[in-house]
């Protein structure tokens, strides 16, 4: 049983089992007891389950339906995308690439890209999708004939004569290709099978072979497990990790809580080994967002450190600051003396320590003499996306990761996402009807808000906030680097590594530039721009999957580097793209629909032509010699194409405009929230013992004209804002 408090024997916990047997006393003797005994699923749940995995498959093939209507794509790659969109953010994978290739006994749908950026993965991915909208079983037969085609062709793409037959612009080629040539930096292969159909109970699982030197596992996201996923609104796949069974013994640890709150905490010591194993097994989904962004971009491990493994390892403990980590449960040892099992275990703090330890013992060093003190703090689900950014900032001062870095909660995205259930689109031409552009802000948003609804207001919902206008951040990291502009970059070959990238540099980035005042400028213009960049980009893929010299494959790439060289070559004209002109239609203007079918026409012969034979399109397009050739080409761009610009100084002005009215709206709006409070609220406030602490003499001064029901300028408005913000950070009760 999962818990989060003492074992019987502690006291506290002696007092928690008194209470217990105090209810049970009370209740007669045919009492059940809901909260011992576990939840059995009665028959009736089972089948409504069932129903529900059901509307799930139906809207599930309705959307892949429509979509693949509206882009002109095949059913199945539309499947594709979408699923492996989920398995990034699951964590599952870290980036995608579509690859086809089915013949006799052998078949590959795509794969997940460099082992380097994937924790030593080599990730291959095989499709099983069918467009009947009733649930269909996947039998452990079939799921092993599967898996073997995916076998097949992972041992023939080591074959030269293979890869000889393959045809020279399929992306088979550069599937084969990339196992080939990546097959010595994996540790580890891991093949993957995507279905909508339910795997059948009996199939309890798939053991790891050993195939040429390299592990082999297996993992299987049928429809239930696709559903679950889905429809938790988590950031990421439970992880359940089970110490005793899998990873070498209980971790010693001592409850650091007094039992009273909704804290608990334990300071731990963790064997370097056994950090090893986890993270061997668990690998990036261990670190939290902040802490996997900033590894990727400051290097994954610290020279100090490795030479302290290798040379006085026994010091280790003494030298190392140790690990802050999040788990939202713990089972302790029998005896209470350890944790035997962690859910959902997340290190805020202490990212390259793991690194550093999973490395020494990957490259064959032992960590026998290695150990690590550990602070784990337990928080609940429901507030772990408000109370670990905290904890991950705090725990991250004294490095170099700054509190702009943490971008899980930052003001960027919370503002963005108010902008978005605000703003109302201009209607179609052809239409009357308006419609929103929906800004997610932690996955899952989108889903919950359509699911409090439902008969007519459900239909409602899906006509104001339509599907296809669902933004996440990971979408908006994208379209925002590939355009110049104070929250974006042309960097091509980011978009081209992957959202999980992609992102991580556009959190930089944003991270870089931010300031007090950066909040100015995430106003109204700049969602409308986002909205149009958004538009820009998702006509582009329409327009290369409509050209006639389109095949499947390298879409993402022709799509990043021509947008990126259209943006390019404007910035050289000292131009601006009036994005303006793009959000008022909510389609692409005609001369900038000319001028995108020029870009991807010319782009394509530079991404689809590795600069050395034989060399992996998807690769290529990530590095700077294939944005460098993309830059250098000489385009003939459409006549019309001024219609659509502006001077660069036009555009900064009206930036300027709307940071300033976006100034006054926040000052105008604070001495609003002011009023709204109520002057018991700043009575409360002003009676508060820690006020006088808080906040300096003239912000109490405000607080006393709020507390007497007292109307505030705009000025003053913000500044008894501050204040309250102030107080609240210092323990003021915020409600």
């Amino acid at each position: 049983m999962w818990w989060t408090g003492f074992p019987a024997s502690h006291p506290i916990g002696q007092d928690r089992v008194f209470a217990a047997c105090s209810i049970l006393s009370t209740l007669p003797p045919a009492s059940p007891l809901p909260f011992l005994l576990p939840k059995l699923r009665t028959k009736s749940g089972a089948i409504a389950m069932s129903e529900r995995i059901e509307d799930f498959l139906k809207e599930l093939l309705h959307d892949v339906s429509l979509t693949a209507a509206a882009n002109g794509e095949f059913k199945e790659d539309v499947f594709f995308r979408q699923m492996c969109d989920h398995l990034v953010a699951a964590g599952e994978l870290e980036t995608h690439e579509r690859a086809t290739h089915a013949d006799r006994g052998i078949r590959i749908d795509g794969h997940g890209g460099n082992p380097d950026e994937a924790d030593g993965n080599l990730s291959l991915i095989v499709l099983d999708f069918h467009q009947d909208d009733t649930i269909e079983s996947l039998t452990g037969t079939e799921m092993d004939a599967i898996f073997n085609r995916l076998t097949n062709f992972m041992k023939r793409a080591r074959e030269p004569a293979f890869r000889n037959a393959l045809d020279d612009s399929s992306t088979a080629l550069d599937a084969a290709v990339h196992i080939n040539a990546m097959w010595v930096k994996a540790r580890r292969v891991k093949l993957i099978l995507i279905s909508n159909r339910r795997l059948s109970a009996r199939v309890d699982g798939r053991d790891a072979v050993t195939i040429d030197g390299k592990t082999v596992t297996y993992s299987v996201w049928d429809l239930e497990r696709l559903w679950k996923y889905v429809s938790s609104g988590r950031e990421r796949e439970d992880m359940e990790l089970d110490l005793v069974d899998e990873f070498g013994g209980a971790i010693p640890a001592l409850p650091a809580h007094l039992g009273t709150g909704d804290y608990e905490a334990f300071l731990c010591v963790v064997p370097g080994a056994q950090i090893a194993r986890i993270y061997d097994r668990w690998g990036s989904r261990l670190l939290e967002q902040n802490v996997r962004s900033f590894l990727q971009l400051k290097g994954n491990v610290n020279k100090g450190m490795a030479r302290t493994i290798r040379e006085t390892p026994e010091m280790f403990f003494a030298y190392n600051n140790g690990i802050t980590a999040t788990a939202e449960a713990v089972t302790l040892s029998d005896d209470g003396t350890g944790i035997a099992r962690i859910r959902n275990l997340q290190i805020v703090n202490g990212g390259q320590t793991t690194a550093s330890l999973h490395l020494h013992r990957a490259k064959g060093g032992t960590l026998d003499n290695v150990f690590v003190q550990m602070k784990l703090s337990i928080v609940r689900p429901e507030r772990s996306e408000e109370v670990v950014p905290r904890i991950s900032e705090y725990a991250n001062t004294q490095n170099k990761v700054n509190a702009a870095d943490f971008f899980a909660n930052h003001p960027f995205h919370i503002e963005l996402e108010k902008l978005s259930r605000r703003i109302l689109a201009p209607p179609v031409e052809g239409t009357f009807t308006q419609t929103r552009w929906f800004y997610e802000r932690s996955r899952g948003q989108y889903q919950n808000a359509k699911a409090s609804t439902s008969g007519a207001a459900q239909k409602k919902f899906d006509a104001e906030w339509p599907k296809a206008q669902l933004i996440t951040k990971t979408d908006l990291a994208k379209f925002l680097n590939l355009w110049p502009g104070e929250f974006g970059m042309v960097n091509p070959c980011s978009v081209c590594r992957g959202a999980q990238k992609t992102f991580s540099d556009f959190a930089a980035n944003v991270s870089s530039k931010w300031s007090d005042t950066s909040l100015a400028g995430v106003n109204d213009e700049f969602f409308k721009e986002c909205v149009a960049k958004a538009i820009i980009f998702l006509e582009t893929e329409k327009i290369v999957s409509n050209r006639p010299w389109y095949q499947k494959g390298y879409r993402a790439q022709i799509v990043a580097h021509a947008l990126a060289k259209l943006a390019w070559d404007i910035q050289q004209r000292q131009d601006s793209l009036n994005f303006t002109a793009v959000w008022d239609r909510q389609t692409l203007p005609p001369a900038l629909h000319e001028a995108i079918i020029a870009a991807v026409d010319a782009v394509r012969e530079v991404v689809t032509s590795p600069a050395q034979p034989g060399q992996n399109i998807t690769e290529w397009a990530k590095i700077t010699a294939c944005w460098q050739r993309v830059q250098a080409l000489e385009i003939e761009w459409p006549e019309a194409l001024p219609d659509i610009l502006q001077s660069v100084a036009d555009a900064r002005a009206a930036r300027k405009g709307a940071k300033a009215t976006k100034k006054a709206y926040d000052a105008t709006q604070a001495a609003i929230d002011v009023i709204n409070l109520g002057a018991a609220y700043w009575q409360q406030l002003m009676q508060w013992p820690g006020v006088r602490k808080a906040i300096t003499p003239k912000e109490l001064s405000l607080v006393a004209l709020a507390a007497q029901g007292r109307s505030l300028s705009d000025k003053q408005g913000v500044a008894a804002m501050e204040a309250r913000d102030k107080a609240i950070d210092a323990g003021f009760p915020a409600g």
